[in-house]
C-alpha cells in the first residue's frame, strides 16, 4: 500500500530570547517557513483605526491562522495602503516579495508577517507593538527624552536602518511616531518599506511632499526627487537628524509652518533645523553633517552609529557627559573644502590610483602634488585622519599624505567627475555626476529626471565638460525648447546667467545679476547642463559680443541702476513738494471758487512773493537753507 504524503503545515512565527551574554536578553523573531507571504483577506479582522498618516492608515487587526489541530489568532497591526490602479498594485505586489525576503531577520526593523488586499486596496501586516517613542515623548514632561535615552534609541535604530541600506532598501519616513517600542523597551524601526513599495508609483494625490516623506522631517532633495534628487542613503541621514533633534528638545521640526514655508525654508533659503547646544561634540558634530544641503556631504548611517557608540560611553545617566576636550565643530575638513563625512567616503587601499583632490567648485587644480599615483601604503585609520604613502611616477621615494587631500581614481574617473551617457535617454538628462565608482568599475550616478542614482558600468560614460560655481552661462543656439524655464533678454534672445549652486544630480541653480526681480517673482532659475554652453569674456567673438556680456553682467550695473533710482525718488520728491505747495499758493482767501468749481488762478502768498517749497528731507539730502530756498 503505497503511503499517502502529507503536505508539511507552515509553521507559525514564533519569539523567543536569545542568550548572547548572562547579563543580557535579547528578542528574537523567528520567521516562518511559509512558501508564500500573501495572506486571505478572510482570515483578517479589522477591529479599529489607531493611525493615520501620509502613506495610509493603521488598523489593529486579528490574523486568525488555522492547522489541522489547533486555530491561533494573532493581534497585528494592518498598514492600509492608498487606493492604486490595477496595473500599480501589481507592481507593488512584486516589489513587496523583494522587501519581505530581504528584511527578515533584520534586527530592530518591525516584523513583516505578509501582504493582502482588502477592498481593492494593498494591506501590509505587521507585529502589533504597543507604542511608539512618540507616544512616550508625549507622556513626558516637556515632550524630550534624556541624552541617554536618545543615544541608546539611536543605537538601535541606526543598526536597522544601515542593515536596510546594506540591502539597497530606504526607508524615506523616518520620525519618532514611527520609532516603535518593544516590550522591553527597545527601539524597533516602523512603517518599512511603504515609501520604498510606493516611491516611482503614482497616487490619486498630486501631493508630491506627502509622497515620498512627511514634510518636516524630508530633505531637500525629497521634494523633488528627478530636479533636486538624487535619493540616496544619505537622504534618510537627514531625516534621522530631524528625528534626534526632536527627541532631544521635544520641539517638531519646522514646527508651526506650512507645507509651502517648509519648502521655502528647507530648499530656497537652505536653512537647517536648530541643534540644542550643550551636546557632545561628536553628536553635534554628526547632526551638523547631517543637514548638509548637499547629500554627498552628509553622512552615511555606519557613521551615526559609530559616533553615537563612541558617545554612549562618555554619558553619564544623570545626562552629563566626561572624556571630551575642547569643543571643537568641524563643518569642513581645513584646507580643501569637504566634510570630513565627504571625505571618508573613498576607503582607500594598497593598490589604488588616487590623485590630489581640487577644492570644491574650483576650475583651477591647486596644490596638484599627486596628478596621479598608487597608494603603497596605509597608516592609522585611511578613512578619517590618518596618512597614506603613494608612490608617484618620477619620485623615487613614496610621498606621505593626508588622507584628505586624495581622491580615488578607477578606470581614469573619480567621485564627483562630471560624465556623459555614450547612448542618450530622453527620459533624463545625458549629462550628470559621478557618486561613486567601486574597484569592479560599477558606478552610481546623478542625473536629471532620475529620482534615484543611475547604476551602470564606467563603460558606458565618457568624461564631459565640467561646470564650476560662479561660471557665466546660456542655453546653446540648438535648444528651442529647454527643460526649464529660462528667461530672454528684451530683443527675445537668451539671456546670460550665473551659477549660483550645483545640485548632486548636476542640475544647475542660475541666478541673472543684471535681471531685477519684483514681488515674487524667480530670482534663479534651473538649467540641464546638456542644454548650456559656458560664457566668458575671453570666449566672446568680436567687440559688440564682448561688449553685450560685459554690459549685461558686469557688477559696476547694480551701483550706477541704484544710484538712478534714489536720483529719481529724489526728483519725483522735488516735483511733488512744488505742486504741493503751488495750490497752497494759488488757493483764493476766503476759499473763493469760481462758479465751474474750480480755485481761481494767480493768487500770491501775503507778502507778494512766489515762495518755492520742499519738503525737509529732500531740502536736507540737497543741502538746500531755508534762505536760499526763498
Amino acid at each position: 500500500m503505497a503511503s499517502k504524503v502529507v503536505p508539511a503545515q507552515p509553521v507559525t512565527p514564533f519569539e523567543f530570547e536569545l542568550y548572547e551574554d548572562p547579563d543580557h536578553l535579547r528578542t528574537v523573531m523567528a520567521s516562518s517557513n511559509q512558501s508564500t507571504h500573501r495572506i486571505d483577506p478572510a482570515k483578517l479582522k479589522l477591529r479599529h483605526r489607531i493611525g493615520r498618516g501620509p502613506f495610509g492608515d493603521v488598523w489593529l487587526a486579528t490574523h486568525h491562522q488555522s492547522t489541522e489541530d489547533y486555530d491561533e489568532y494573532h493581534e497585528v497591526a494592518v498598514k492600509m495602503l492608498p487606493p492604486l490602479k490595477e496595473e500599480h498594485m501589481r507592481l507593488v505586489l512584486d516589489k513587496f516579495d523583494g522587501l519581505f525576503s530581504k528584511c527578515q531577520g533584520v534586527e530592530n526593523v518591525c516584523f513583516l508577517h505578509g501582504i493582502s488586499v482588502m477592498n481593492g486596496k494593498i494591506c501590509i501586516v505587521m507585529k502589533f507593538y504597543e507604542g511608539s517613542i512618540g507616544d512616550k515623548m508625549a507622556l513626558l514632561k516637556g515632550g524630550k527624552l534624556t541624552l541617554p535615552d536618545v543615544l541608546r534609541y539611536g543605537i538601535e535604530l541606526a543598526q536597522g536602518i544601515a542593515e536596510l541600506h546594506a540591502k539597497e532598501i530606504l526607508v524615506l519616513n523616518l520620525k519618532p511616531c514611527s520609532f516603535l517600542l518593544n516590550e522591553n523597551d527597545q527601539a524597533v524601526l516602523g512603517d518599512i518599506g511603504i515609501p520604498y513599495l510606493l516611491f516611482g508609483i503614482p497616487l490619486t494625490s498630486s501631493d508630491m511632499p506627502r509622497r515620498i516623506g512627511t514634510p518636516n522631517y524630508m530633505a531637500p532633495e525629497q521634494w523633488q526627487p528627478e530636479i533636486r534628487g538624487p535619493i540616496s542613503f544619505e537622504t534618510d541621514s537627514w531625516g534621522f537628524g530631524c528625528s534626534v533633534v526632536e527627541m532631544l528638545t521635544g520641539v517638531l521640526p519646522w514646527c508651526g509652518k506650512s507645507i509651502e514655508e517648509i519648502y521655502d525654508s528647507v530648499v530656497r533659503k537652505q536653512e537647517k533645523p536648530h541643534i540644542p547646544e550643550g551636546l557632545p561634540p561628536p553628536v553635534e558634530n554628526i547632526l551638523l553633517g547631517c543637514f548638509e544641503f548637499d547629500l554627498r556631504s552628509r553622512p552615511l548611517m555606519t557613521d551615526i552609529l559609530r559616533v553615537f557608540k563612541s558617545s554612549q560611553n562618555a554619558v553619564f545617566v544623570d545626562g552629563g557627559w566626561t572624556g571630551f576636550g575642547s569643543r571643537t565643530i568641524l563643518e569642513k575638513s581645513s584646507g580643501v573644502g569637504y566634510t570630513e563625512w565627504f571625505l571618508s567616503k573613498d576607503h582607500l587601499q594598497v593598490g589604488d590610483m588616487v590623485r590630489s583632490r581640487r577644492p570644491p567648485n574650483s576650475c583651477k587644480p591647486e596644490n596638484m602634488d599627486v596628478p596621479e599615483g598608487t597608494v603603497v601604503g596605509l597608516e592609522r585609520n585611511p578613512d578619517r585622519d590618518g596618512f597614506v604613502l603613494v608612490s608617484v611616477h618620477g619620485i623615487h621615494d613614496p610621498l606621505r599624505l593626508p588622507v584628505s587631500t586624495l581622491e580615488k581614481v578607477s578606470f581614469g574617473l573619480a567621485a564627483g567627475d562630471w560624465v556623459h551617457l555614450k547612448e542618450e535617454n530622453n527620459k533624463h538628462s545625458p549629462v550628470g555626476i559621478l557618486h561613486s565608482i567601486n574597484r569592479e568599475g560599477s558606478v552610481a550616478v546623478g542625473f536629471i529626471g532620475v529620482e534615484t542614482l543611475w547604476k551602470g558600468k564606467y563603460s558606458e560614460l565618457q568624461m564631459a565638460e565640467s561646470y564650476f560655481v560662479g561660471q557665466f552661462v546660456r542655453l546653446k543656439t540648438n535648444v528651442l525648447s529647454p527643460r526649464f524655464e529660462w528667461p530672454r533678454k528684451t530683443g527675445g534672445a537668451w539671456a546670460t546667467g550665473k551659477i549660483w549652486w550645483i545640485l548632486p544630480n548636476g542640475c544647475l541653480i542660475v541666478k541673472f545679476p543684471g535681471r531685477f526681480t519684483i514681488g515674487q517673482e524667480n530670482s534663479s532659475f534651473l538649467a540641464d547642463p546638456a542644454e548650456v554652453e559656458v560664457v566668458s569674456f575671453n570666449t566672446c567673438p568680436g567687440v559688440v559680443k564682448k561688449y553685450q556680456h560685459l554690459e549685461d553682467f558686469h557688477w559696476a550695473v547694480r551701483p550706477l541702476v541704484i544710484a538712478l533710482g534714489i536720483f529719481t525718488a529724489m526728483k519725483v520728491g522735488f516735483f511733488t513738494g512744488k505742486k504741493i505747495q503751488r495750490s497752497r499758493v494759488n488757493r483764493p482767501r476766503g476759499n473763493a471758487v469760481q462758479s465751474n468749481g474750480q480755485y481761481k488762478d494767480g493768487q500770491t502768498s501775503g507778502d507778494g512773493s512766489n515762495q518755492a517749497w520742499f519738503p525737509p528731507s529732500v531740502k536736507n539730502i540737497l543741502g538746500v537753507s531755508p534762505a536760499a530756498a526763498r
